[in-house]
């Protein structure tokens, strides 16, 4: 492994128009974060929003630039690492930090645009909220995710870079989307989903995650002609490569939205308890008296 850490870390794939949109979210999210802070608005822009966001697109940056990507071309398990970063670790992180009212202080006319788009009367208010409902947001993630793993689409993404830029641009936006309801971040579009029916969704994209990860891991063939004409590195063959590519999916990219689901649960509980303790604690009520 000690042979191998050189490469990783000096292998990078510095993209001119992926580090400008991540260099310009960064700061418009930095420049409507002091603009809040400014104007007192400290619970909502507190420092861990500042963090959980910039880490997010730090993990995005290792994702889309650096040797994870490069590697991806030859190694299947390191793709797999590459969609996991792009689909269960960096939008949690980004929409944890509730972005949009940041976005609309730090992006220049955007307030403006905001209110426009996402008036109560706007056309474009109700078009959004029809097509991003919940229902047809898990299904367009569980369509892009299955869809991609189709060995034609797959040996296409790697073989052509537009695909690939494509298969990333959709399975980043679903995923955007899916961790959008399940947090419950700003604009918020829709009724507030249950503690509950989160929870649900988040067993049910578990479940969609972990059936193409067991399908690869137990192939008894290679799924993906495009790795057994690459090169192999790092003295993995195609089926141990492929192995444990599954095994990433299967096992800590379900483990993801299962911990998720685990989180609001144990939230539901808590304030359960609380409430116990709120109602136990009142005077009981007075006896009626006669007459």
């Amino acid at each position: 492994m000690t042979s191998r850490l050189p490469s990783l870390l000096t292998t990078w794939d510095f993209r001119p128009e992926v580090m400008l949109v991540l260099a310009l979210s960064g700061l418009f999210f930095v420049s409507g974060w002091l603009r809040l802070q400014r104007r007192g608005r400290l619970r909502l822009a507190s420092g861990w929003r500042l963090i959980s966001y910039l880490s997010g697109l730090i993990v995005l940056s290792l994702a889309l630039l650096s040797a994870i990507d490069v590697f991806g071309q030859r190694l299947f398990f390191m793709h797999m690492i590459q969609h996991a970063l792009m689909i269960m670790i960096a939008p949690p992180l980004l929409l944890l930090a509730n972005p949009f009212p940041f976005m609309v202080w730090g992006v220049p006319g955007a307030r403006r645009v905001s209110a426009w788009l996402l008036g109560r009367a706007a056309p474009f208010r109700n078009v959004l909220c029809l097509s991003t409902r919940p229902a047809i947001v898990g299904l367009a993630f569980v369509t892009v995710l299955w869809g991609w793993h189709d060995p034609n689409a797959y040996n296409t993404a790697l073989r052509l870079r537009w695909v690939h830029d494509l298969e990333h641009l959709t399975f980043f936006g679903t995923a955007l989307l899916l961790w959008w309801h399940a947090i419950g971040a700003g604009p918020r579009l829709h009724p507030r989903a249950s503690t509950m029916m989160r929870i649900v969704g988040l067993l049910a994209t578990a479940g969609a995650n972990m059936i193409p990860g067991v399908v690869i891991a137990l192939a008894p063939t290679p799924l993906y002609t495009y790795y057994v004409e690459a090169p192999r590195t790092w003295g993995l063959t195609v089926m141990q490569d492929q192995v444990l590519s599954g095994l990433i999916m299967w096992i800590p990219g379900t483990m993801m939205y299962l911990s998720a689901a685990v989180i609001l649960i144990l939230r539901m509980l808590a304030r359960s308890e609380t409430g116990l303790k709120y109602h136990s604690s009142q005077p009981a009520p007075l006896p009626a008296r006669a007459g």
